[in-house]
């Protein structure tokens, strides 16, 4: 490590807060994710009063899905998630070219699951399924929204892995707030899976 590296490293260091009794990231960022959540909780119940109303219809439609890309998707952001959990504690000691790693590897995962997604919405309009039948329009919706939350997530990402470059703008609550927003929109895929893909 060069003398640059260890005074970047120090200056880090000194500027994180103590992690114990208070929120990582900062209360703007808690803000959007827990409306994000309110948000994806009501299409969800939504989404279960139309299943409970013609459940054949629905399981029917639901075998059609491709569950290999579903859980191949799952792997990808679990394991993203846990690249950027790790870069949070990275951060907080102050290995700042590790964090980078990490965060760099978990927008690896993310433009990867986009391209999982994109092959599994091709295969299913090529099949003929689309936003006509009312399963695959809760598909579409839900899976379409959480990939455009995913996007952002990936522009949020880039944003945190510049400002690590930056000696003057580095921060951890940053990684934090970056971290906070990944995981809720890991946390959201995860709901997704389980009703879209195996509920029964």
């Amino acid at each position: 490590m060069t003398i640059s590296d260890r005074d970047a490293s120090d200056a880090l260091e000194e500027s994180a807060a103590p992690v114990t009794g208070r929120l990582p990231g900062d209360l703007d960022m808690w803000v959007l994710v827990l409306g994000d959540l309110f948000f994806f909780g009501c299409y969800f119940i939504v989404y279960m009063v139309f299943r409970d109303r013609s459940p054949d219809q629905f399981a029917q439609a639901q075998r059609h899905l491709n569950l290999g890309v579903g859980v191949a998707n799952t792997v990808v952001l679990l394991t993203s998630s846990m690249f950027v959990a790790i870069a949070v504690q990275e951060v907080r000691r102050g290995a700042v070219r590790t964090t980078e790693r990490l965060i760099g590897a978990a927008g690896v995962c993310g433009v990867l699951f986009v391209a999982l997604k994109a092959f599994e919405w091709h295969q299913e309009i090529t099949h003929g399924f689309t936003v006509s039948n009312e399963f695959f329009s809760f598909y579409f919706v839900l899976t379409g929204i959480h990939l455009a939350h995913l996007v952002l997530g990936l522009l949020i990402l880039g944003i945190v892995l510049r400002e690590l470059r930056n000696p003057d703008l580095r921060r951890p609550q940053l990684v934090e707030q970056g971290a906070t927003y990944w995981h809720m929109v890991d946390l959201l895929w995860v709901v997704i899976f389980a009703i879209l893909y195996l509920m029964r």
